[in-house]
């Protein structure tokens, strides 16, 4: 248990780090065994739970200096650029969502965008095809807008009480006076070398001079890193939007895009982070809130969920084959309406109220049975349309950390903060990679000649499956805090969560130990190593035609209000770890 008495420091002893790691440092979900993995876990009036325990720290100890719970998150977002730079960070995006104790749910919109120059041509070769997601990633094709600092200056003017630069201090340590690299992170280093990589600033921090990945409990140091954070620190986000940075960025992008329109600085100043209207819904008199379109996460949580309601999976529980073959129904049939509706909705008009109306939402649960697999899914037809979008053709969803902060006034933040792939396009420039966003879009913008909802466009944000979610108890009083990293996953992993929470009635760190079934077609994989692999007979006798044991990307972080207080808790699978106030 890491608890208050066990504070990571910015600069922790190396044997001790390593320690701490190692106990669920696997990149791969962790062998079956007698007993379930535990989640880390504490417990106390603040908190931070993260996908690092370093970054957890940094976020803990804006806390303890009298900060916010946003002042924690954006200083956990800060600090993972640094130590877990495959997956998040001022190079990417990023979504927000504020729960207060007195039920308001606000949501910020930091998603990366196209540049002005994109257009629904974007990723088509000059024969007018579309090119496949491996020629165009490590390129500059692939990367959108940087959307996380705009974000943390929306939500620090709103919200945040200590100074902007406080915020920065603990991120500024770790990459100047460095910091030893995970098990986790080595693995991504040997795996995704090819992305890592990709530059000599990515070569240099990360392998050695034979290029082999430098081993677990080297100490980097990331010079370049800590002058960008220092000048952002002094200067604010304009000095990454605007001048010499930006110059910069959009240089390092522009040389690797092959073709003449590509990113401008301009694209950079004209960036904005939007407030958003929180996406709201029932389960079981529990309202859940989390973020609306550009990101699928709020509704495809909420559409589970609720085509879930008349089935008593309390009943059943989590070790009956039935409980898992349901869950694998509802997400089959969301995931074809998710896939046809959701896009940015400045750009294209998504059907939100409509996707969770319970009307149409218990029609589909009819289509659901208990003993029997549906032969054929497919998308609802919104009563405005004729007929729904066709389905595009995007890329599988990669990365993201997820991190979640509870202030002593009980307000709380979820924020899920990626560069979509491990590494992003590999484009390294100020110390930081760059994101990938871009390849979340649909490759071709028309399929079947009907216009594809998320489809390249100029200034356009593509879908995102980041699931950041608050949820309030049937008393009104906020319980769940919570969200997931793990590209197309997420939304399952934190509908699998809450169904551990509500209706299993597990505590926090067993729900979230609970084991993974994703079935976003008509293939259910499920986590292999998990006791699901023992159900997959049952599965199949159900009716599904592949059930197949897979890794899954999985990583969550969230927090629990119990009788006695607040305890957060992080996914075994993952190295991270909740710290108090």
């Amino acid at each position: 248990m890491i608890s208050r008495l066990t504070r990571f420091a910015p600069l922790l002893a190396t044997s001790l780090l390593l320690s701490a790691c190692a106990a669920t440092g696997q990149m791969a979900p962790p062998a079956a065994s007698s007993a379930p993995p535990v989640a880390t876990q504490a417990e106390g009036p603040g908190l931070v739970s993260a996908a690092d325990p370093r970054a957890a720290e940094a976020g803990a100890a804006m806390l303890r200096q009298g900060g916010t719970s946003t002042d924690a998150a954006i200083a956990t977002m800060l600090a993972l650029t640094v130590v877990e730079p495959q997956s998040s960070g001022i190079g990417g995006g990023g979504f927000f969502v504020r729960g207060t104790a007195g039920g308001d749910v606000i949501t910020i919109d930091g998603r990366e965008t196209a540049p002005a120059a994109a257009g629904p041509d974007w990723f088509l070769a000059p024969d007018g095809t579309a090119q496949t997601y491996g020629q165009v990633v490590l390129t500059g094709l692939s990367a959108g807008v940087p959307g996380n600092l705009r974000l943390a200056e929306m939500a620090h003017r709103k919200y945040g009480r200590l100074e902007w630069a406080n915020l920065f201090a603990p991120a500024i340590h770790l990459a100047e006076n460095g910091y030893a690299i995970s098990p986790r992170f080595n693995e991504f280093l040997v795996r995704y070398k090819a992305r890592a990589a990709a530059s000599a600033e990515g070569r240099a921090l990360f392998y050695t001079e034979s290029g082999d990945a430098k081993p677990v409990g080297t100490i980097v140091r990331n010079p370049a890193l800590a002058a960008t954070l220092k000048r952002l620190a002094a200067n604010g986000p304009d000095s990454f939007y605007k001048g010499e940075a930006a110059e910069e960025i959009v240089a390092r992008i522009r040389e690797a895009t092959p073709r003449d329109e590509a990113m401008a600085a301009q694209d950079l100043a004209d960036y904005e982070a939007k407030s958003r209207d929180s996406v709201c819904g029932e389960y079981r008199a529990y309202r859940i809130c989390g973020m609306g379109p550009p990101s699928s996460g709020a509704t495809t949580v909420l559409g589970i969920l609720k085509q879930l309601e008349p089935f008593d999976l309390h009943a059943l529980g989590p070790a009956s084959p039935v409980s898992w073959h349901l869950f694998a129904e509802s997400q089959r049939l969301t995931y074809a309406d998710r896939e046809r509706y959701l896009a940015d909705p400045d750009f294209i008009n998504v059907p939100v109220q409509w996707l969770l109306q319970p009307d149409y939402l218990a029609g589909r649960a009819k289509l659901i049975s208990a003993s029997t697999t549906m032969e054929k899914v497919e998308a609802g037809v919104a009563p405005s349309l004729a007929l729904a979008p066709p389905d595009g053709d995007e890329p599988q969803e990669y990365g993201t950390s997820h991190f979640v902060a509870l202030d002593s006034d009980g307000n709380a933040v979820s924020y899920t903060s990626t560069i979509e792939g491990a590494f992003g396009s590999g484009l390294m420039v100020g110390g930081f990679y760059l994101n990938n966003e871009l390849t979340d879009f649909s490759l071709s913008p028309v399929v079947n000649g009907q216009l594809v909802a998320n489809r390249v466009d100029s200034g356009k944000r593509p879908r995102s499956s980041m699931a950041p979610t608050v949820v309030y108890g049937p008393d009104g009083q906020m319980v769940y805090i919570l969200g997931a990293a793990g590209g197309g996953t997420i939304p399952v992993q934190v509908a699998k969560t809450l169904i551990g929470l509500i209706d299993f009635r597990l505590p926090l760190a067993q729900a979230l130990a609970l084991p993974q079934l994703y079935s976003p077609g008509d293939a259910v994989v499920i986590e292999q190593g998990s006791a699901l692999e023992s159900m997959a007979a049952a599965l199949t006798a159900l009716g599904h035609k592949q059930v197949l044991a897979r890794e899954l990307p999985l990583k969550l972080n969230a927090a629990e209000r119990t009788a006695t207080g607040w305890v957060g808790a992080a996914d075994p699978r993952s190295e991270g770890a909740s710290i108090t106030q």
